[in-house]
């Protein structure tokens, strides 16, 4: 019988929101630069493997392009928009969204974004 509940409570710890919820996909964008002006856009995450992946946002009139990692509810991407580089860590949400900040290197400061699913 104990063998039997902790079955099931593994089954259940291993079906809890965000534990194998796919990140891949299409998202709504909306931020604040380091002014706290607003923006908005739309991204788009495609999975390379279980744990790495490529980004793309289009956001306020220019595009970006990165690559991405999750770790457990913890998100990360570098990326690449002109000529400069810019680092975004995210906490994945239980309803999917990632909320985050991000930097640009060489620059003091640090924007906020979310990303919602469609």
């Amino acid at each position: 019988m104990r063998k039997f509940i902790l079955a099931l409570a593994m089954l259940g710890f291993a079906a809890a929101p965000g534990a194998a919820q796919s990140i891949g996909g299409n998202y709504t964008v909306a931020g604040t630069n380091f002014d706290g002006s607003a923006y908005g856009g739309e991204a788009t995450i495609t999975l390379t493997s279980e744990t790495t992946c490529t980004i793309h946002w289009e956001t306020g009139g220019s595009s970006s392009d990165g690559i991405c990692m999750r770790n457990d509810n913890a998100f990360s991407a570098g990326y690449v928009m002109g000529k400069e580089i810019g680092l975004v860590v995210y906490k994945v949400e239980e309803d999917g969204s990632l909320h985050g900040l991000w930097t640009i290197a060489g620059k003091e400061g640090s924007g906020t974004e979310v990303l919602t699913p469609k």
